[in-house]
């Protein structure tokens, strides 16, 4: 797995070993930057982020900063080890339930442009309705959010539905705010 491109172009990211964490592909990661557009300067969370290879990829793209939520302990070695590998700044690392890190984000008021989830493939259903009381509270005004799951699953979120696209086993879907 490499960074598809910007700063850190073509570098190696390690992921965590086991089967609790599956990586985004190359060319999956390089469709959803596609359709995100442009991400210099944003400010960006990374929900599930498993090995961090989205938000690391946003950071390579140009993006201000990123915070990286998982409650694996061994996705959380993995991003920091990346991290520290590509020395990238700008990033924290939250190493918790990610519907509970939302809950204190909203509270406290913060806002990203950019949203990442890619919660456990088959698992959407379990998330998807703390997702859609959350994720709305710490999206920016002119925000967008990328979800990645599995092909057959069609994320719904109380934001406006701007594509949906399979690509083999996985699907990303973009929503921006109503």
């Amino acid at each position: 797995m490499r960074v598809i491109a910007g700063t850190h172009k073509g570098r190696r990211l390690e992921a965590p070993k086991g089967a609790h964490t599956r990586p985004t592909g190359d060319r999956v990661r390089e469709a959803a930057f596609a359709l995100l557009g442009p991400v210099d300067g944003a400010s960006v969370l990374d929900l599930f982020a498993g090995s961090g290879a989205l938000g690391i990829e946003a950071l390579s793209r140009g993006a201000r900063q990123c915070l990286f939520v998982d409650d694996d302990r061994a996705a959380c070695r993995a991003i920091r080890q990346n991290l520290e590998r590509l020395e990238l700044t700008g990033a924290i690392v939250d190493c918790r339930d990610v519907v509970a890190v939302l809950r204190e984000r909203r509270a406290r008021g913060a806002r990203y442009d950019v949203v990442l989830a890619d919660p456990p493939y088959g698992r959407w259903d379990a998330f998807e309705q703390a997702l859609g009381e959350l994720v709305p509270g710490v999206l920016a005004a002119d925000g967008v959010v990328a979800v990645e799951s599995d092909a057959r699953t069609e994320p719904q979120l109380p934001l406006d539905l701007v594509t949906t696209r399979r690509y083999g086993s996985a699907r990303v879907t973009i929503f921006r705010h109503r």
